[in-house]
């Protein structure tokens, strides 16, 4: 199963692909999609070109699904309204192409990757690196994105034995809570 996790961010919005065997992961590709080239005021032009960044990842690298992270509530409520409508920019993209979405917090991802959820970011960088085998550290943007892969590669095997085992659907929003499924 190939994986596309997706760090969304209005200025770079970062992806990591990796390829998910069992336990066995891969790395694929994972970079940065940059908005630096256009005027910071012209949030139109900003989010087309993050809707068409993730819509070229997705053509070329042909994942299976993606794992976005949520949202979180900044001191500055702009910001977050802001960082709201890049990450909108990216789910539609990758709806568009029919991938199934879930979504992580932070706090889930540095949980899941590093073993606490208030890790720094160079934390998650080099335990992505370890975790994948790369010859050096991807960049933060890059390795929130890779490790927003890895938590659902290990989340979805949990999934999908719960889906063996109950008639009930998952949901794909928020799917942690408290360290609980709901």
């Amino acid at each position: 199963m190939r994986i596309l996790g997706i760090d969304p961010g209005l200025q770079t919005t970062g992806f990591g692909l990796i390829d998910a065997d069992g336990p066995r992961l891969s790395y694929v590709a994972s970079g940065t999609i940059k908005t630096s080239a256009v005027a910071t005021g012209d949030l139109p032009a900003r989010l087309k070109i993050i809707f068409d960044g993730v819509r070229e990842v997705t053509a070329r690298y042909q994942p299976h699904c993606a794992a976005v992270e949520i949202v979180f509530v900044n001191v500055n409520p702009q910001s977050t309204l802001l960082l709201g409508q890049a990450r909108g920019a990216a789910i539609t993209a990758l709806v568009s192409n029919d991938l199934a979405v879930s979504e992580y917090t932070a706090l889930q991802m540095k949980k899941a990757v590093v073993g606490h959820g208030h890790a720094a970011k160079e934390q998650v960088q080099a335990m992505v690196q370890r975790l994948l085998n790369l010859p050096s550290e991807p960049g933060k943007d890059a390795a929130d994105a890779l490790g927003l892969a890895i938590m659902h590669a290990h989340a979805a095997v949990s999934f999908e034995a719960m889906g063996r085992s109950t008639t009930l659907q998952r949901r794909q929003h928020a799917q942690f809570k408290g360290g609980r499924t709901y």
